[in-house]
């Protein structure tokens, strides 16, 4: 039986030998790459993202990643978001007043967490339902790592009525509430690294991957 196969998208950011390195590490066969056929073909994309959620977003258009990410969940295949890669799914983010345009598979607005710190960086507990797929088999004390200033604080999309499972929401605090991840059909997401969150990282990871077979 051949490896369950995970392309990471290379748009220009993200710790992408880390995560790529993470994933291996369950078992999966990996890949990174621009390249629009890899990355549809695979069982699972991951899209990672590191700083700024303009430049983020530019550089995902700019080797289609909207589109990819768009024609994946048209047909169903999975799709992981991380750190500013979840944040980009959302429909705009505001950094220092300026306004940029998401993907736009969630509505909402990714803004500055409203903490005396920034960054929120470091080991923090989450708050998972508990029929989640991404954290079955964590302990509630489970610590992952973030490193992040801004996030989504509020879930708009309306599911009421709606034939398909209602989203399973992730939350933390850090000077409020946010969204630690999301778990939407095929399309998942976490604001935390879980490529830099040790065993329980890892843990999440394999949960993940499992889910793409």
């Amino acid at each position: 039986m051949s490896a369950t196969s995970v392309a990471i998208l290379d748009y220009g950011s993200g710790n992408l030998r880390s995560a790529q390195r993470a994933l291996e590490r369950t078992g999966a066969d990996v890949v990174v790459t621009s390249d629009r056929d890899e990355a549809l073909a695979a069982d699972g994309l991951v899209v990672p993202g590191v700083g700024a959620f303009a430049a983020c977003a530019e550089g995902l258009r700019a080797v289609h990643g909207d589109w990819i990410i768009d024609r994946r969940l048209a047909g169903g295949r999975p799709v992981l978001g991380i750190c500013v890669g979840m944040q980009i799914l959302f429909e705009r983010g505001v950094e220092f007043g300026v306004e940029a345009q998401g993907c736009g598979e969630w509505p909402g607005t990714v803004t500055a967490l409203p903490a005396p710190v920034l960054p929120h960086m470091g080991w923090n507990t989450v708050e998972a339902p508990g029929d989640s797929v991404l954290f079955d088999g964590l302990d509630a004390d489970t610590r992952f790592y973030f490193v992040h200033s801004y996030a989504a604080q509020a879930w708009q999309l309306d599911t009421d009525g709606s034939p398909f499972a209602a989203p399973k929401l992730t939350w933390a605090q850090h000077g409020g509430r946010f969204l630690a991840a999301v778990e939407n059909g095929v399309l998942a997401a976490t604001q935390f690294h879980p490529e830099k969150s040790g065993d329980a990282g890892a843990h999440l990871l394999r949960n993940w991957v499992r889910s793409l077979t």
